[in-house]
């Protein structure tokens, strides 16, 4: 259990020492006082204002911004440590396999989570500071699902960087994998739809497949519980899946896939050669 640790603190460091989680941390950082400096807590939409608004904002921008980072950074977790000859180090000392894959995924879980909900704890902050009310209920809810999104893009990403032993061709894989995600799939089952080709109930049910429309509908759903910002695919989700119950599947469902493919990939990891 020491050597688990041990690995996550190691990993933590190297992370924080890289260029790559400065300008990370500074994005979402940044995001906040860019929202306060320009007055996004003083607007008002549909009836949400103050801190409300500035998080709905943030959330919508990080369902973009952060899958990415996070495939880009940790993909090259493993297969930078092969390129580097930095695992064939680390494995002479006595670490199991086990203790430095999961090490790994603690220590870079750690800080690609960390820094996303610490921006959102200076928001309450600041936002405390100049005297607005805490919508406790939505950051809560808010913080389950990037805890849910961070685990579901970091189990993707060490199952890439677990089969694939070259840095370029699993960042290649990242963009791909983001790319389809975000947009290709939205599109291709709103075609779909339009043309009557398959089913509602089967379109929406493939929707929910991906992790980042569940995140999409139910950070939007608190928005807009009708759902006419985001097109046909999504109108019928709440029509039959009360809210509530909705929230609970979209924290756990991108989490068991986020502990899924970690657990996929720590097999295969386990398989293939090392070095």
């Amino acid at each position: 259990m020491n050597n688990l640790f041990l690995i996550a603190f190691l990993d933590v460091k190297e992370s924080i020492r890289a260029k790559w989680f400065l300008i990370y941390t500074i994005v979402f950082g940044g995001l906040i006082a860019l929202f306060f400096i320009a007055g996004v807590t003083e607007s008002q939409v549909m009836g949400f204002s103050g801190l409300s608004r500035l998080l709905l904002m943030y959330i919508q921008v990080t369902i973009v911004i952060l899958p990415i980072f996070i495939l880009i950074t940790t993909v090259r977790s493993i297969s930078g440590d092969r390129d580097n000859h930095i695992l064939e180090y680390m494995l002479s000392f006595p670490i199991s396999l086990h203790h430095y894959y999961w090490g790994k995924v603690i220590g870079r879980f750690a800080t690609v989570f960390l820094p996303v909900l610490f921006a959102m704890i200076l928001a309450l902050f600041i936002g405390l500071f100049k005297g607005s009310g805490i919508p406790w209920n939505i950051f809560i809810l808010y913080s389950g699902l990037l805890f849910a999104l961070c685990s579901s893009f970091l189990g993707i990403a060490f199952l890439i960087s677990s089969i694939v032993k070259s840095s370029e061709i699993a960042l290649g894989f990242s963009f791909f994998i983001w790319i389809f995600l975000l947009a290709f799939i939205d599109i291709a089952l709103i075609s779909l739809m339009m043309q009557n080709r398959l089913s509602e109930e089967l379109i929406i049910g493939i929707s929910l497949i991906n992790p980042m429309e569940v995140f999409r509908v139910a950070a939007i759903s608190l928005f807009d519980p009708q759902l006419t910002v985001m097109g046909p695919v999504a109108y019928y989700i709440l029509d039959n899946i009360a809210l509530p119950l909705f929230i609970l599947f979209s924290i756990a469902y991108p989490t068991l896939v986020g502990v899924l493919f970690a657990f996929l990939g720590f097999k295969i990891f386990k398989k293939t050669d090392l070095v």
